[in-house]
């Protein structure tokens, strides 16, 4: 598969964030810590060069704990202030307001220098899509602040949030970059959703799912589709005898949960789609699909 996909209103969105930017004290990004380098968008470092910068590793909560915390150390190390978060659990955000507090302090300490008071820091919240960055604000600010979506694009305009006497929240819509220079990225990008199904080979990019998860969480698909019990030497000859363990793994999948098309056949499509759902929602377990120590 080969993954370029930049919609115009991506570009408009970025030449309003060069706008936007002067008004703003913090840049909030929202990565997914599932894939913490592949959901950031580089050009992001080079929009908020000389702001405070505040990283939220979001959907925690669908992520291998012991690798998200090895990338809060690493962006720790970077001197980036950085906070693990499942953005829909009301317990996780009474951390936020203190750490925004700490990654706006030098800015804080010159308004105070120069007689301002109580001026609420400005922040921008930025992200590629479906990093959870509407859901993060709504959960929050306590109430259906931005609009919410599981596909890419929910967000179109900017919109200003103002959460406290201290806080304000400048909403962006989700950009990506034009091209990726590793097409790993794109893989991954596709694969938590932030690039949009209906242009994605789905079986294929279940078959990629399927070789990462065997790589890193061999056990995994075993027990959440109880795989041992399903025959494979039943499997159509075209499964079967294929030689790719991937594609045979699927095979069983679609047995095992009962895809079958009206005729009798397997129907791989409908696995395929579940296996992505069951992933995006984590159904198949806690886990992380690249790790710091991976990084060049």
């Amino acid at each position: 598969m080969n993954f370029q996909w930049y919609p115009g209103h991506m570009t408009k969105a970025k030449r309003q964030m060069q706008e936007d930017i002067k008004l703003i004290d913090l840049v909030i990004e929202l990565i997914d810590s599932r894939i913490p380098f592949s959901s950031r968008n580089p050009d992001i470092d080079e929009l908020a060069k000389g702001k405070a910068r505040l990283i939220l590793l979001n959907k925690t909560d669908l992520a291998d704990a012991k690798v998200t915390d090895e990338w809060a150390a690493y962006f720790a190390e970077k001197n980036i202030p950085v906070c693990k978060v499942n953005s829909r659990n009301n317990a996780d955000m009474k951390q936020i307001e203190a750490i925004v507090k700490e990654a706006s302090a030098e800015k804080i300490e010159r308004d105070r220098r120069r007689g301002i008071k109580n001026r609420p820091v400005r922040a921008m919240v930025v992200g590629i899509p479906n990093v959870g960055k509407s859901t993060f604000i709504n959960t929050y600010a306590r109430k259906a602040a931005a609009k919410t979506g599981n596909k890419p694009g929910v967000t179109k305009g900017k919109q200003w949030i103002r959460l406290s006497n201290t806080l304000e929240l400048l909403d962006t819509p989700g950009i990506l970059w034009p091209k990726f220079e590793d097409q790993s990225v794109g893989l991954k990008l596709a694969l938590i959703g932030s690039i949009k199904d209906e242009i994605m080979n789905i079986e294929e990019l279940a078959l990629e799912l399927i070789r990462m998860i065997e790589e890193r969480y061999p056990d995994a698909l075993e027990k959440s589709y109880t795989l041992s019990s399903v025959d494979g030497n039943d499997l159509p000859d075209e499964i079967k005898n294929s030689g790719i363990k991937e594609v045979i793994i699927l095979g069983k999948i679609a047995k095992a949960k009962g895809c079958i098309k009206n005729e009798g056949a397997l129907d791989t499509l409908r696995a395929a789609n579940m296996l992505l759902e069951n992933f995006r929602n984590g159904k198949i377990g806690r886990l992380s699909l690249e790790r710091p120590d991976e990084l060049q």
